[in-house]
């Protein structure tokens, strides 16, 4: 059974550490959510995640239903048995495909560039649903708010979210209300599936907050969460072209919802912005950018271990690391740290092994949770300053 508990809030802002229960085991929050995209974090193994901390792992229903199929996850008794993961699973709705199937990445979206016909493969938007084109076979499949839920059931992940359209930065405020407003019929689409199949205990459901940039409509699409019997929120939708101005929509969002409750934050990882996020009372963050910079040769580190100023992780690929037989962090435990040299890893990189990108990302998982530990510790002693000087 879910429930949410709040153990410690903050004296100088809206930051508080709470405990998450789910059926298979419990989440510490402020906690980092790991992208298992199609029921893998990309390069590693399952043990791999495991040991370097990690609480919760996310997959995406849309990619999932593609391939292999949720009735055949089902029939393997769910994805925790598929992956062989033990803990808590948090599934998204195929919102965010809406999304960037229709309109490109979020870079490209707020920069005003678009791809062409031939690589969009979101064929129509109604109040029914998403149909899509599959980047698998090509079929034609009608993505609604019932189907997305029937799949995020046959996952059987424990934290599941509502059907919504992440809406776009580019579009007129007519637009984003209209987008809010058919999101929020498909959020009580969404619950009523669930309570139809008397899965409301067993799965906990999130609604998507949007509404843009727009505080009135953050404020209705707010107001609408906190009187439905939804379990947490997750925030969404575009916020913003500047990380000034996300900040500022993550704020204002956090402020109108129901505070006793669970509040997640959907695809957002820098440390700046989960620092600014904890601050705001932000439970939980996801993104893929911790194991995708991996990929690139890219490991994060506290601001002090950086070797130039104004940089925000260490580049491997750099030819300085050649001979350089120190460990990426001196002051990090994680398996990679323990065993290899950044000059190994320089090699690895050059030679284009891909044992590099699962290396790093070993040593981004361990970091990332680390971080998130060392946030949980300073809201217990009410000292974030000292984390946010240590990490940026």
């Amino acid at each position: 059974m879910f429930k949410f508990e709040i153990v410690k809030k903050s004296q100088k802002s809206m930051a508080r550490i709470g405990i998450v229960h789910t059926r298979h085991g419990i989440i510490n929050t402020p906690s980092f959510i790991f992208c298992a995209t199609k029921a893998n974090v990309k390069g590693l193994t399952i043990d791999h995640v495991k040991n370097a901390g990690t609480q919760i792992i996310l997959s995406n229903a849309y990619h999932l239903m593609l391939q292999p199929g949720s009735d055949l996850i089902k029939r393997a008794g769910g994805l925790h048995q598929f992956l062989s993961w033990s803990g808590p699973i948090f599934t998204d709705s195929g919102g965010f495909q809406i999304f960037s199937l229709g309109h490109g990445s979020v870079s490209s979206e707020i920069k005003g560039t678009r791809f062409g016909d031939r690589r969009r493969t979101l064929l129509n938007l109604t109040e029914s649903g998403a149909q899509f084109r599959s980047y698998i076979d090509g079929k034609i499949v009608n993505l609604t708010p019932e189907l997305s839920m029937q799949i995020q059931m046959d996952l059987n992940a424990d934290i599941i979210v509502s059907m919504d359209e992440c809406t776009p930065y580019h579009v007129s405020k007519l637009y984003t209300a209209n987008s809010m407003e058919k999101s929020k019929r498909w959020a009580s689409r969404s619950l009523e599936e669930i309570r139809m199949h008397g899965r409301q205990d067993s799965q906990t459901l999130l609604v998507v907050i949007q509404g843009g940039i727009y505080r009135d409509l953050r404020q209705e699409s707010a107001r609408f969460a906190n009187e439905n019997d939804f379990s947490g929120f997750a925030i969404g939708g575009s916020l913003g072209k500047t990380r000034s101005e996300m900040h500022e929509v993550i704020g204002m969002t956090t402020e109108m919802l129901d505070r006793s409750r669970y509040v997640h934050l959907l695809g957002i990882g820098g440390i700046e912005d989960i620092l600014e996020g904890v601050n705001y009372g932000i439970d939980t963050f996801d993104c893929v950018a911790p194991t995708r910079i991996a990929r690139h040769g890219a490991a994060i580190v506290k601001v002090k271990e950086l070797p130039n100023k104004g940089q925000k992780f260490i580049n491997l690929n750099n030819s300085a690391f050649y001979d350089d037989f120190d460990p990426i962090s001196e002051s990090c435990q994680c398996y990679t740290c323990s065993n290899f040299s950044r000059a190994y890893i320089h090699h690895l990189l050059r030679a284009r092994e891909s044992l590099a990108g699962s290396l790093i990302s070993i040593h981004n998982i361990f970091t990332m949770n680390r971080l998130m530990t060392d946030i949980r510790n300073a809201i217990l002693e009410d000292r974030l300053d000292e984390v946010r000087n240590d990490w940026c």
